[in-house]
C-alpha cells in the first residue's frame, strides 16, 4: 500500500468503526484499562480492522497496536529493532472520544529499525488529515505545510502537573488529551512546543516526524539522542525550533 492508500485505510476504518460510535457508546462499551485509562468498544474494532488490513499488505511487518500492547506486551519490546514496523493509535484521545468531544484522532506510524519514516494522523471530526515521510515534509489534506516563524516568547503546552513560570522565554499552557491534537496544534504554530510525561509510541511516532519535517525535534531529558521508538530518559520535548527545544530543555532541567 502506498502512503495515499494508507491513509484511505484510516479514513474509512474511522468512518465504519469510530465515528459511529461517537456520541452514540453505551455504558458497558466504555471500560477501564486500568485506573483512569479508558478503553471503548470503538478503540478495539479500529485496531482489529487497521492490523488485519496491514498485515493482508505487509505480512512481514511487525504490527504494534495500543491495545493489543497492553494485552500482551512482549510485541512492543520487538519495535526498537523491527526492520519493518507499524504503530497503531486507533483512537487518540479517547477520554475526549468518550466524553463526546471532537478532539481525537486515528494515528499510525511505520518505522524502520525504530525510526518513523511515515506518519498518519486523522482528525475525522474535524476533517483534517495530516501525513508525513521523512525527507518528504508534511502535508495537511494534501496542502504541503511549511515551518512557521516562531518568535519569544514561545508558548509550551504540557500536563497540568508540568511547573510553569520562571522563564521570560516560556510561557505555559496545557495539552488537549490528544496527540493526534497537540501535534497538529505545533505544526501550524498554535503552540511552540510540547511536554510530555508518559511517552508511549503510538502517541508520538507520527508526530515527532511531523514535527522534524518542519524543522522542529523531539528529545527525551536524560536520553541518549533525539527520541525514537526505543528512547529512554525523562519527559519528552517536542518544539518547533531548535532554540525552542534548548529553552525548554534548560527550564525542564532547573526543575529536577
Amino acid at each position: 500500500m502506498d502512503t495515499a492508500a494508507i491513509a484511505r485505510l484510516l479514513c474509512d476504518v474511522a468512518a465504519d468503526v469510530v465515528l459511529p460510535r461517537w456520541r452514540s457508546l453505551a455504558a458497558d462499551e466504555v471500560v477501564q484499562k486500568r485506573p483512569g485509562d479508558l478503553v471503548t468498544v470503538a478503540d478495539r474494532e479500529a485496531e482489529e480492522a487497521l492490523t488485519t488490513a496491514l498485515h493482508a499488505a505487509f505480512p512481514d511487518a511487525l504490527i504494534v497496536g495500543e491495545e493489543a500492547s497492553f494485552a500482551d506486551g512482549t510485541t512492543l519490546t520487538r519495535l526498537p529493532e523491527a526492520a519493518h514496523a507499524f504503530v497503531i493509535d486507533p483512537v487518540d484521545g479517547t477520554r475526549n472520544f468518550a466524553s463526546g468531544s471532537p478532539d481525537f484522532g486515528v494515528m499510525l506510524a511505520e518505522t524502520r529499525h525504530g525510526e518513523a519514516v511515515r506518519g498518519w494522523i486523522w482528525q475525522p471530526v474535524h476533517d483534517a488529515l495530516y501525513v508525513a515521510e521523512r525527507g518528504g515534509g508534511v502535508t495537511r489534506n494534501g496542502t504541503p505545510l511549511a515551518p512557521v516563524g516562531r518568535r519569544a516568547p514561545w508558548e509550551v503546552a504540557g500536563p497540568r502537573r508540568f511547573p510553569g513560570g520562571g522563564s521570560a522565554e516560556l510561557t505555559f499552557t496545557w495539552t488537549h488529551g490528544a496527540c493526534a491534537i497537540d501535534y497538529p496544534l505545533l505544526l501550524a504554530g498554535g503552540v511552540d512546543a510540547l511536554v510530555y510525561n508518559t511517552v508511549h509510541p503510538w502517541d508520538h511516532l507520527a508526530g515527532t516526524l511531523m514535527a522534524r519535517e518542519v524543522g522542529g525535534e523531539a528529545q527525551r531529558i536524560g536520553g541518549s539522542r533525539p527520541w525514537h521508538a526505543g528512547g529512554d530518559g525523562g519527559q519528552l520535548l517536542v518544539a518547533a525550533e531548535p532554540a525552542i527545544l534548548r529553552a525548554l530543555t534548560q527550564h525542564a532541567a532547573s526543575l529536577m
